[in-house]
């Protein structure tokens, strides 16, 4: 079972709320890591937090976050009935599929240098299934550029950005190419629809 099947399998079922404040929201299983990790940061005890409560969250345990990245994750684990915040069961998911993410990371992180440069970030999105054409990935790892003409390397929160979006758009792609042809045939409100949520969430 590969990396994003084993992602596939978990719940997503919207949060619930009522019942107590605790452990009884969290699927079962869930590491007392992560339910520590949210009960910190929700401090109004609402059972929900918002894009600065996460980002304090994954900070804390990863490097920092940058809120481009934290509202991506927003958007691709948003809660059905609040979307500005996300709850216990939005969160374990997001956790699980970012420690999946870090191992990743890890792996192809071939200097051990704690960043992703454009060959590691190649061979990382091939190693899970996605061939990304030179052109492509450029252009996708371009937007990490901050003009010091040095060599461009992405961060743990920027790393998963570029797979989530390669991820879900693919993803996308696929639904319109049942036949994986690798060609589809798109209006242009099918093609905005699937592309504008993950850049309208960068600003």
């Amino acid at each position: 079972m590969s990396f994003f099947d084993r992602f596939k399998t978990q719940s997503y079922a919207p949060s619930g709320h009522g019942g107590s404040y605790g452990h009884s929201g969290f699927p079962p299983g869930t590491h007392p890591d992560v339910i520590r990790s949210f009960q910190m940061v929700d401090r109004d005890r609402s059972g929900f937090i918002d894009e600065n409560e996460l980002q304090q969250a994954l900070s804390s345990t990863y490097q920092r976050f940058c809120l481009r990245t934290i509202r991506l994750l927003m958007f691709l684990f948003k809660n059905p009935h609040d979307p500005l915040r996300i709850g216990f069961k939005e969160f374990a998911a997001l956790w699980s599929c970012l420690g999946q993410w870090r191992a990743i990371f890890e792996r192809y992180d071939k200097d051990r240098s704690g960043k992703i440069d454009l060959f590691e970030l190649r061979d990382a999105l091939y190693g899970i299934g996605y061939a990304i054409p030179a052109s492509v990935l450029q252009i996708l790892i371009s937007k990490y550029d901050n003009g010091s003409g040095g060599r461009v390397e992405l961060n743990f929160d920027c790393f998963v950005e570029c797979g989530m979006i390669v991820k879900g758009l693919t993803e996308k792609f696929k639904e319109k190419d049942p036949k994986f042809t690798g060609s589809a045939t798109l209006s242009y409100d099918t093609f905005m629809t699937m592309v504008l949520p993950f850049l309208v969430t960068y600003d």
